[in-house]
């Protein structure tokens, strides 16, 4: 053995390992005596996980990179035009903190929304004429209008959307329950992120690769993302003249090596090694089948619009995601970008939600239909919202908007939600939350709630803290959601 100072996680992690091979060898013994077959799970849940019964089985989690103005989809406020071009009146500001974008303007002038709202379904909910499609589901949503953050700027507002805390290094939410949960395929990962293209032509946030990564975790639990463009996955087709049986036999001898490796140095990593070689192995098949859309029934992909079948749309990505999540799948991400509207937001809005708004509805719509909407949980919103006041000129027909963290619209369907309301709310100018606060991590704590995990008990140890995707202050369940 080499001398190597285990720690208490790869002590456990090898022994493991070994029970593990025993009851492989036994399976072994009792393929070969005639018992049944017994495939083990490539994926497997942590012991003891979920920690209760889970109301759902899947997330698909609708990332809008940029932060979308609320104001200019859910958060209706009529009493805005008697403010148009006004100053925002210094009793709503408060002093509160706003970007360096906006800080130097000589005035901060109200500007009311452009777009005409309308209430739908049997809850009367308000929405956008932005979001003709999705508002026909809102009976199927819970909007949480009063979700605030603590990042101001873009990256550390996604990372700590996506990971819990705005320090780089953290594991995303697809990490965490692929590592808690597992995956029910055992030919597809268990975590699966798309960076589908966007259509307003704006410059855009980068996408950093932290927001699908593990972090912390053993890096196997990582996002894997599927290209829009050539094969799905680098390298999935073998080269030429290398047969399938070739490359088994080739993994098999790597495998053994690694083992020993392993044996000899305790290396978790080595472990990702292996487990990435094997997954790539078995998705040489399952993802060429998981992308041929051609088997869809005409109806599906008239539902999901015409981009559907341009690859890397957000149209074609929302239809990846149900095959993925219907294949056994955990957690789907998808990240569209192109929402950070600082000017000329309403020629800039009306294109982004050209990209998503049919795509989203259909998605909810193929679910339900194949009886998994009541099984996968679909969340949808960006990192913060977007100003009352104007950033630069302002116009009856043109605004923009700057970064507001202080409140902002997420809502969620499918999975154990309660649909048909309004979570929270915000003063006349969509710029204080005045009842119900919802901070990021509530949210993050009622997704892992509804999947079966107590996000106070779900930890990992690392540099000398219990690690949560909740962070280390307190956070609650929003029990008024879920149904």
């Amino acid at each position: 053995m080499h001398p190597l100072d285990l720690t208490r996680r790869q002590f456990f992690g090898t022994s493991g390992l070994q029970i593990g091979g025993l009851a492989m060898a036994l399976l072994a013994g009792n393929r070969a005596s005639g018992a049944p077959k017994a495939v083990a799970p490539v994926h497997p849940p942590l012991p003891g996980y979920p920690h209760h019964a889970p109301k759902a089985k899947a997330v698909i989690y609708l990332h809008l990179n940029g932060g979308p103005s609320q104001l200019d989809t859910w958060d209706y406020k009529p009493k805005l035009v008697e403010h148009f071009d006004k100053d925002l009146p210094e009793s709503v500001r408060k002093g509160q903190r706003i970007t360096t974008m906006t800080s130097g303007q000589a005035r901060l002038p109200v500007a009311p929304s452009l777009f005409k709202f309308s209430q739908h379904g049997k809850c009367g909910m308000w929405a956008s004429e932005l979001l003709p499609h999705t508002a026909k589901w809102v009976d199927e949503i819970a909007l949480v209008k009063s979700v605030h953050t603590n990042a101001i700027n873009h990256d550390p507002a996604c990372t700590f959307v996506m990971t819990g805390s705005e320090v780089p290094g953290k594991p995303s939410i697809g990490s965490w329950l692929s590592y808690g949960l597992g995956s029910e395929s055992n030919d597809l990962p268990a975590f699966v992120v798309f960076t589908p293209y966007w259509s307003s032509g704006a410059a855009a946030q980068a996408l950093f690769s932290r927001m699908w990564a593990s972090g912390f975790l053993p890096g196997r639990y990582s996002g894997v993302a599927l290209r829009s463009v050539g094969d799905p996955v680098l390298y999935v087709q073998n080269p030429d003249g290398v047969s399938e049986a070739s490359r088994r036999a080739m993994l098999d001898t790597l495998g053994s090596l690694n083992k020993k490796s392993f044996d000899k140095y305790g290396d978790p990593e080595t472990l990702t090694r292996t487990s990435a070689y094997e997954m790539a192995f078995r998705m040489q098949t399952s993802v060429p089948d998981l992308t041929d859309l051609s088997k869809e029934p005409a109806k599906t992909l008239e539902m999901y619009g015409p981009d559907v079948k341009k690859p890397g749309s957000f149209a074609a990505s929302a239809l990846l995601a149900r095959r993925l999540v219907e294949r056994g799948v955990r957690a789907v991400q998808i990240l569209h970008r192109g929402w950070d509207q600082h000017g000329n937001l309403p020629g800039e809005i009306r294109a982004q939600c050209k990209d998503t708004d049919q795509p989203t509805a259909a998605l909810l719509a193929d679910l339900k239909q194949k009886g998994l909407l009541d099984s996968t949980l679909v969340v949808c919103g960006g990192e913060f919202g977007r100003t009352v006041y104007s950033q630069g000129g302002l116009s009856k027909t043109n605004y923009g908007r700057d970064h507001h963290p202080r409140n902002f619209c997420m809502w969620l369907a499918g999975g154990g939600i309660k649909g048909g309301q309004v979570y929270g709310e915000t003063d006349d100018f969509s710029y204080n939350v005045t009842e119900k606060p919802a901070h990021v991590n509530d949210i993050n704590a009622t997704v892992l709630h509804l999947m079966g995990i107590d996000h106070s008990k779900f930890t990992y140890k690392f540099q000398g803290l219990d690690q949560r995707l909740t962070g280390v202050e307190e956070q609650h369940v929003i029990k008024d959601l879920i149904a």
